[in-house]
């Protein structure tokens, strides 16, 4: 039996699990309510105000929520990965635990923390259980990246004249950018698309764009509701492309 032969399994769960889904909804984005093809789906989402301003606050939580996790997780994995600060494993697996919780449990706990701590459900409480829910997804890319750097590139640095701060700024940084590139997409693409913690946190009050396809499917607006969700597959398709031609460049240049 040859070794390919092996990879048949994960071709044939990729193509149910995977291919035939975004198949899916593609024809759907693609058909009216008669199985006809259209392109008014799609076209309709541009002229949809209360898609559109959904989508553009979806975007401001997204950014908004990947630059706290960055500024919080970028030290944290620093600090993992830094033997002299970090000499223990069980300071990962405290990181770990909390993504071994089914994320609903977790938003639906920290709802209820805020209930009864009698503090109003708004943007603030979103953004807390969104930095709560994504944070190790920011911390472990970037912590993978500094625990397998290159320590001669620091050394090399320090030998020639340059600061704790500049070998940081200068050195580390630069290196760890690929682990930041996709702790940036972990965290902001589900953030945009994320129905879930919006509706708990904040009473439905703020809905982003994954409420929005939500809201189409669940009335059974399946062309609409597909239409949508293919836009964000385009969106995600184009970041991930912007993201790997910037790792090659990072990588030239190294």
């Amino acid at each position: 039996m040859k070794r390919s032969h092996w990879s048949i399994p994960y071709v044939v769960f990729l193509a149910i699990f995977v291919v035939l889904p975004l198949l899916l909804v593609m024809v759907y984005a693609f058909q009216d309510g008669e199985g006809h093809f259209t392109l008014a789906n799609i076209t309709r989402f541009f002229s949809d105000s209360d898609a559109l301003g959904t989508f553009a606050v979806s975007l401001e939580v997204a950014i908004e929520n990947t630059l706290i996790c960055i500024l919080i997780g970028y030290p944290a994995a620093w600090i993992l990965a830094n033997k002299d600060l970090n000499r223990s494993a069980v300071t990962i697996i405290l990181f770990i635990m909390p993504m071994w919780i089914n994320a609903l449990m977790r938003t639906l706990a920290t709802a209820e923390i805020f209930n009864m701590l009698g503090i109003p459900l708004g943007k603030g409480t979103l953004l807390f259980g969104m930095v709560y829910d994504y944070l190790p997804f920011m911390i472990y890319p970037i912590y993978n990246v500094l625990v397998k750097l290159d320590r001669s590139y620091l050394e090399a640095a320090q030998d020639l004249g340059a600061t704790p701060w500049k070998v940081f700024w200068k050195v580390t940084v630069p290196l760890s950018m690929p682990g930041v590139t996709s702790g940036v997409l972990m965290v902001f693409m589900p953030t945009v698309s994320t129905f879930a913690i919006s509706e708990f946190l904040t009473n439905n009050k703020i809905k982003l764009f994954g409420t929005i396809i939500q809201e189409n499917i669940n009335s059974s607006m399946w062309n609409y509701g597909a239409a949508l969700a293919f836009i964000m597959l385009i969106i995600i398709g184009i970041t991930t492309m912007f993201s790997d031609d910037n790792e090659n460049a990072e990588e030239a240049l190294i």
